[in-house]
């Protein structure tokens, strides 16, 4: 990232009025942190905002300014933004009829760079955390709001500082985030340690499918699942995250069946496993230890196909 691309993007946001952010569809604490940390400084800057999420921000009423994302997007705009994904199609219809986006900012090693400017940056342990290194470059500045959103995003896509990218630096710009007012253990709480009692439910019908052979364990959460038990979502609920701590887990699978004949694919791994290029082959993408895709087709020609070519991983040599 050099400082000529960090001054035209602050040119770009200089000369714009109404700013569009987006991320990608069932979204994680990163991509509406990363929206929302974003679009409350732009805010705070005096711009007209639209902050936008294909399937809302419901689970996310903990961060400021959550009331104000919506499901898509209205009116014209000088400058789109997308947070925290890596290929266009991941926004679901939020850009449809918008073209693409002046600026991306995200930290998955696939991105597909389909920005006017790309602020990729794959060694980054969230999308948040790239924020918080160039707001202001941006000419933007922080505030309690800003930096609680920023720290929530760093907390859920670390897990609560668990995977194998976090160092010091992500502990300073955590520490930093709190010295602007962030509530570390109110964030934590409610991202990693409160859930519904419909979600428990749904781990239940999860957990009693759990398989394991060869250091691959998985299972599998279907729409008649969900409708049974009353899950609202149409995520695992972080489910992926229980199988991943079983110990005889090398990498963690779960499918979970879609509406319109899709099944969302995620991956887990310990580290010295990359995934990513499982999910990639399938039209998906991530991290080394943290992929997922979406596949088009029937739930057991799926599981069959993805558990071929994950075993195939564990097979190689290391």
């Amino acid at each position: 990232m050099t400082k000529e691309i960090d001054l035209k993007i602050k040119e770009k946001i200089a000369a714009s009025d109404r700013i569009l952010i987006v991320s990608h569809v069932r979204p994680d604490a990163d991509a509406a942190g990363s929206v929302l940390g974003l679009g409350l400084a732009l805010q705070q800057a005096g711009k007209e905002v639209q902050m936008v999420l294909e399937d809302g921000a419901d689970n996310f009423d903990y961060i400021p300014g959550s009331e104000q994302i919506v499901r898509k997007a209205d009116g014209s705009f000088d400058m789109i933004v997308v947070v925290d994904c890596s290929d266009p199609d991941r926004v679901g219809d939020a850009l449809n009829g918008y073209g693409s986006p002046d600026l991306v900012v995200d930290h998955h090693k696939t991105n597909l760079n389909f920005g006017t400017y790309n602020v990729v940056e794959p060694e980054q342990a969230a999308t948040a955390a790239i924020l918080y290194d160039h707001i202001p470059d941006w000419g933007l500045a922080f505030n309690e709001a800003v930096a609680t959103s920023l720290l929530s995003g760093l907390v859920g896509d670390t897990i609560g500082f668990r995977t194998s990218n976090v160092d010091s630096s992500v502990m300073r710009r955590a520490a930093a985030l709190m010295d602007l007012g962030a509530d570390l253990t109110h964030i934590y709480r409610e991202e990693l340690v409160l859930k519904s009692y419909e979600a428990v439910r749904y781990w239940g019908a999860g957990l009693n499918r759990i398989l394991h052979k060869d250091g691959l364990v998985w299972t599998y959460l279907t729409l008649d699942d969900r409708e049974k038990i009353g899950y609202a979502g149409n995520d695992d609920a972080d489910l992926v995250n229980v199988l991943s701590a079983v110990r005889e887990a090398e990498i963690a699978l779960i499918f979970i069946e879609q509406e319109h004949n899709q099944v969302k694919v995620s991956w887990r791994a310990r580290p010295g496993l990359d995934v990513s290029g499982i999910a990639f082959s399938f039209g998906g993408g991530g991290h080394a230890a943290a992929a997922g895709a979406d596949i088009d087709g029937d739930l057991n020609e799926i599981m069959a196909r993805v558990i071929e070519k994950t075993r195939d991983l564990l097979a190689s040599p290391k």
